[in-house]
């Protein structure tokens, strides 16, 4: 058997190890569909169901930056959290990583960092 042969099979060894070490902690949910290791500090909010939906009821909006969706669960993570402020309906663009926030009260930007933050989330502030 040449060096280089015995190279490549270390080397596949490897790979296929990591790859079933993140598979099954996937799987057993030690891990999450994104960034590893789940946050001990990510909080994981039940989702919200919005009873009105009809959008002249919330007279205050606002678009923010998101940073660290990744997924639709990320974006739905996103979601459940700003919909657990008191008197919000958010929804969350994964493309452009943006959450459309309605609320029937003066908007609390730090409430929505706070809830971000607390789902494992940055909210980077209101998109231009």
């Amino acid at each position: 058997m040449k060096p280089v042969d015995l190279i490549l099979i270390v080397v596949t060894c490897c790979l296929i190890f990591f790859a079933a070490r993140r598979a099954v902690g996937t799987w057993s949910g030690k891990r999450d569909c994104c960034s590893g290791d789940k946050k001990s500090n990510a909080k994981s909010f039940p989702r919200v169901r919005i009873a009105d939906t009809d959008e002249s009821h919330y007279p205050y909006v606002a678009d923010y930056r998101i940073a660290g969706m990744t997924c639709d669960n990320c974006a739905q993570n996103v979601t459940n959290a700003l919909d657990s402020v008191k008197g919000t309906w958010a929804t969350v663009d994964l493309g452009r990583k943006v959450a459309h926030v309605r609320c029937t009260s003066p908007l609390d930007e730090d409430a929505y960092r706070n809830a971000v933050a607390e789902a494992g989330y940055r909210l980077l502030g209101v998109v231009e």
